[in-house]
């Protein structure tokens, strides 16, 4: 069963670095399964399909509900991190035995999603793979005795983002050596308060902080991008799941064996060419690290990327899950090997989630890595946000910008609202808020905005003289609808886009924060909303079915 990364009850658990093996190359101490296909004969792999309507009309009888548990398990299985699903026998079973935790444990309070003209709003889910060795079936496929029993690890971390129109969808994977602060986070069971991280930290190891939460925590504080949903999966879901699914065809350029002398790798064996996988094997191809590429976690990121977009045509092509015994053993695997956020804790939940999700045509799904650079010195080995790139990528995705180029087919956005006062009525508070990890404020930005204000005919700017919470963005809050249009206002004369101008009741009149975006003087610079996916992101589109990985030197056979 996944867990929810709880820590410090009973006896203290072995600790575990962020980059031991785990998700992407575990030590099979007894070598390759028996079972496992060198090449010749079907390989079938692990699936589902996918889609989440928040609200639709409840079904009743057998038959709504057997419908209901065919898309969960489509969703999970779109959803990836291994493939999930659900059987139509156990409703009210599976219902009762879904596991969930709090969506965020970070103090910072997510901002809402800004509705289009259609009042429509987009949808983000944070994937998770964990790494936790805590049952007799996690330790048999997980390998690495000497981690059995630590805090788990998030090594497959993936945020998807579908667009308020539901006409395209993004994934951006985060790669497990990502280093990055780490907020504060506080389990909600023992209740233990883990502060936030002084140096930066591997990203694998919010998971060990308190549970899911504390990864989505995370990740809204190095994107700014609102969070609607997690699902977390473990090892023995993957397997379970792939074996009552099964069939996901993947591409090696040459024959591959991942394993090293030592033993290091994922017992990965095929041949060169498509292979179709299931089971271990499945799993295997999720995790493997030595033999894709270079060796590294980017490699074993684009390998996960192809398998979802494969899972997903085959899917689509007309796969269906029709035996109720094998719809039976999916339901249990789900159910023993799925973490999910409090607001979708059922299998209508799910199924609602499914039919969100199912919109989205293959051709419109765009799968990314974040853009990253190598760090030097003792981070040589681990990789950070590419400066500029990963921004405009997270950009986007707040933006519910297409990440595959093509013009969305939403309405365009609300126009602004009328400001009800004139520049020199409307209060405007500034504070500076460009600090970051590495430099301290910058002096004088406060004032300095103040004085574009006054410019700007807004004279009654005023000065926050405390010391303002870092931001990473500039933005503009406001306590009250009617406030709105003046607001927008503040935002249009300084150039600051109207996303990011958001109501809030932590604020009790206009507030403009000058984030680490605008450390500089002059005008602000908002990135164009017409720039394209950099190329840095590695972007894999959902119909290319001619991927096929490259192989590193010294893993083939």
């Amino acid at each position: 069963m996944a867990r929810s990364g709880t820590s410090g009850e009973g006896t203290r658990p072995r600790v575990r670095h962020a980059g031991q093996l785990g998700w992407d190359d575990g030590l099979y101490e007894e070598g390759p399964e028996s079972g496992t296909d060198s090449g010749t004969g079907e390989r079938q792999a692990a699936s589902g399909e996918s889609g989440h309507r928040r609200g639709g009309s409840k079904r009743r009888g057998k038959k709504g509900k057997r419908r209901v548990l065919r898309w969960s398990a489509s969703v999970l299985a779109l959803l990836i991190i291994g493939g999930a699903g659900a059987g139509y026998l156990y409703y009210e079973h599976l219902n009762s035995n879904i596991k969930k935790a709090d969506l965020t444990l970070g103090d910072k309070k997510m901002a809402d999603h800004k509705a289009n003209a259609a009042g429509q709003t987009p949808l983000n889910i944070l994937l998770l793979g964990s790494d936790a060795r805590d049952n007799a079936e996690n330790q048999k496929l997980g390998g690495a005795k000497d981690t059995f029993g630590a805090p788990p690890l998030a090594d497959v971390q993936m945020l998807l983002h579908v667009s308020a129109d539901r006409s395209n969808m993004s994934v951006i994977s985060m790669p497990r050596d990502t280093m990055l602060k780490i907020p504060k986070c506080t389990d909600p069971k023992t209740k233990r308060v883990y502060p936030a991280s002084v140096g930066l930290e591997m990203t694998n190891e919010t998971l060990g902080r308190g549970g899911p939460g504390c990864s989505v925590a995370t990740w809204y504080e190095l994107t700014g991008i609102t969070i609607d949903h997690f699902m977390m999966i473990d090892f023995s879901g993957v397997v379970s799941m792939a074996d009552a699914i099964g069939g996901v065809p993947v591409c090696v350029k040459n024959n591959v064996y991942s394993r090293d002398s030592k033993g290091h790798g994922s017992g990965l064996k095929l041949k060169k060419g498509t292979t179709k996988i299931k089971g271990k094997q499945a799993l295997q191809w999720l995790r493997t690290r030595y033999g894709f590429e270079d060796g590294t976690d980017l490699g074993r990121t684009h390998a996960q990327h192809m398998y979802m977009n494969s899972m997903v045509r085959e899917l689509r092509k007309g796969t269906k899950l029709t035996d109720p015994g094998k719809l039976t053993d999916l339901a249990e695997a789900v159910i023993n090997a799925l973490t999910v956020d409090k607001s979708i804790d059922t299998v209508k939940d799910l199924y609602d989630l499914a039919e969100d999700l199912k919109r989205v045509p293959t051709k419109r799904i765009t799968m990314t890595t974040m853009p990253n650079v190598y760090g030097t010195g003792t981070l040589k080995e681990r990789v950070l946000p590419k400066p500029g790139d990963a921004d405009q990528l997270f950009q986007m995705v707040r933006d519910d910008i297409p990440l595959d180029g093509k013009a969305s087919k939403r309405k365009k956005p609300a126009a602004a609202k009328e400001p009800t006062a004139s520049p020199a009525e409307i209060p405007v508070t500034v504070r500076n808020g460009t600090r970051t990890e590495t430099d301290y404020p910058v002096k004088g930005r406060a004032s300095a905005v103040q004085t574009l204000l006054a410019g700007k005919g807004f004279t009654r700017a005023t000065i926050d003289a405390q010391s303002a919470e870092a931001a990473k963005r500039t933005g503009i809050l406001f306590p009250t609808v009617d406030m709105e249009g003046n607001a927008q206002a503040v935002a249009k004369a300084l150039g600051i886009p109207l996303t990011a101008v958001k109501k809030s009741a932590d604020v009790s009149g206009i507030t403009l924060t000058v984030g680490a975006d605008w450390r500089e003087d002059g005008p602000y610079h908002a990135a164009s909303a017409e720039e394209k996916t950099p190329d840095s992101a590695r972007a894999l589109n959902g119909d290319d079915d001619s991927a096929c990985m490259d192989i590193q030197p010294g893993f083939t056979w």
